[in-house]
């Protein structure tokens, strides 16, 4: 399977601005890409690099005016649902190694020390492993509902478990903080996830966010919102919380003009004519 993926986005400053982008996939899968193209404008120089989780960076100054941002690649995927591995077991803390302790603390966003209680009561009698953490997908799924106009930038996965509404960080967020709660190292991750293999939504596309958990001695994918198997994610930044993968960051004031994302299924000959036409 092919899969079409990119971005337009608009960044209005009044005056010259240092930005940290993660906006490039992840190296995990940039072997993957067939083509890509990106473009700026106005043509600035950009540093790039990686940061402390292993995500690619965009370092530059935006001048005053309107920066422009675009980006096109054509991604090879499977096309196979991801795995449900329903026998992986949870690791013993003693056998976690030191990269997924990391993951098992209270972050910005995830509050453990006041969801621990909470979490045990949920989910202590579910058996350990793959169960536990698809009943806290099953849990958070059913606890918020999805609502774009109830986004909140700054809403933790604690305010999420009371006010029972948000966005695809939302509901990672609260399953983060309640598998970090149970002892079960946890990532959040965003990216791309079109509609693929499901029926079309016809809200505007965006990035999309989930999680994944350190079970079985490997990092499995979990998503609480939509909360089955999809086909071809592709991953842009993995981090403790959304405070770690921010895709744009701005030293100072900026008005977001234009944003507009593109994750679709392609068919080889159109891959052909996109990758033609961008040349």
């Amino acid at each position: 399977m092919l899969i079409h993926i990119g971005y337009d986005i608009g960044i209005d400053v009044a005056t010259p601005t240092p930005l940290l982008l993660l906006l490039d996939v992840h190296a995990s899968r940039r072997r993957d890409l067939i083509h890509e193209d990106a473009m700026i404008t106005p043509d600035i120089p950009i540093e790039r690099g990686l940061d402390l989780y292993g995500n690619r960076t965009q370092r530059l100054i935006a001048p005053a005016g309107t920066l422009k941002v675009s980006y096109r690649a054509i991604v090879r995927d499977s096309g196979e649902p991801e795995e449900t591995p329903i026998g992986a077991r949870e690791v013993p803390i003693a056998d976690l190694p030191n990269y997924a302790m990391h993951f098992l603390s209270g972050s910005r966003y995830c509050e453990t020390d006041q969801l621990t209680e909470i979490a045990w009561q949920l989910f202590g009698g579910v058996p350990p492993g793959y169960a536990r953490v698809k009943a806290i997908c099953d849990f958070v799924h059913d606890c918020i509902k999805f609502d774009y106009q109830a986004a909140r930038s700054t809403r933790t996965a604690f305010e999420a478990y009371n006010e029972q509404t948000g966005v695809c960080r939302d509901y990672a967020h609260l399953a983060i903080a309640f598998c970090r709660c149970l002892n079960i190292p946890a990532a959040y991750v965003n990216g791309y996830l079109g509609d693929i293999g499901v029926p079309p939504d016809p809200a505007a596309m965006d990035f999309s966010a989930w999680f994944e958990a350190y079970i079985d001695h490997r990092w499995v994918t979990f998503d609480a919102r939509h909360n089955k198997p999809r086909i071809g994610r592709v991953v842009i930044a993995r981090g403790r919380d959304a405070a770690d993968v921010a895709m744009i960051t701005s030293f100072g004031p900026h008005y977001l003009s234009e944003f507009k994302v593109i994750c679709e299924e392609v068919a080889p000959q159109m891959a052909t004519q996109l990758t033609s036409r961008a040349a």
